[in-house]
């Protein structure tokens, strides 16, 4: 854990002001070396630390650099609506006097022109493709997308279409910064490679994790 007050010169203005009034005192050390991979220069990552070790806050960070910085607008991309309303939830609670939110999960054969007026949108990977196909105009005011488990690149289902959004957006938007988040990635220098990204990678986890034998009754830990 490293103190805040540590990274306040490498930490734009505003957003400091933002993680004061939220609390923070610490970062943890996927947010340290995020922030010192190039996070606040645009640069993509890819993130691949355990549950609960901060992951989000990195993303919160590259969202509040492109809407108060790059003046432009942010998208958080869920692999299922039931993750697309509880970050929606998260996100108001923690950013709803700084910048508009919304939530975008439904008709997918819709544009959802209304989104223009938001800052932050929240959506899943099918949503998303919709909204390309419909050649959504707001698309080229976005400077950041996170991908949360993008580790489903690989899943049967979902992973085509999450191939493909992140394709035709890399297309759009040359310059996009792009946030990769998961737990668990089993070739992650060669995810990152592909998403021309910086991996950032960290074992820290907030409670130890220690692996045993449960037999007749008794644990035996390695």
């Amino acid at each position: 854990m490293s103190q805040l007050s540590k990274f306040e010169n490498k930490i734009p203005k505003k957003i400091y002001s933002v993680l004061k009034k939220r609390g923070f005192e610490t970062l943890r050390p996927s947010q340290t070396k995020s922030i010192n991979a190039g996070l606040f220069e645009d640069k993509s990552l890819l993130v691949c630390t355990p549950t609960a070790s901060g992951k989000t806050l990195v993303a919160e960070l590259a969202i509040l650099n492109a809407i108060f910085h790059d003046k432009g607008k942010a998208i958080y991309v869920v692999p299922l609506k039931a993750l697309a309303s509880e970050k929606f939830k998260d996100f108001k609670r923690h950013y709803e006097q700084f910048f508009k939110i919304a939530m975008s999960i439904g008709d997918i054969d819709s544009s959802d022109s209304y989104l223009e007026k938001y800052d932050l949108i929240i959506t899943t990977s099918e949503k998303l493709d919709s909204l390309m196909r419909h050649k959504a105009p707001w698309l080229n005011m976005v400077k950041v997308v996170v991908l949360d488990e993008i580790h489903l690149l690989n899943d049967p289902g979902r992973g085509p279409t999450l191939e493909i959004v992140i394709t035709i957006l890399r297309e759009l938007q040359k310059k996009i910064q792009i946030i990769g988040l998961s737990a668990t990635i089993g070739n992650p220098q060669e995810l990152a490679d592909w998403l021309e990204a910086k991996l950032v990678i960290d074992t820290w986890r907030p409670v130890r994790l220690d692996k045993g034998v449960y037999l007749d009754e008794k644990i035996e830990f390695q």
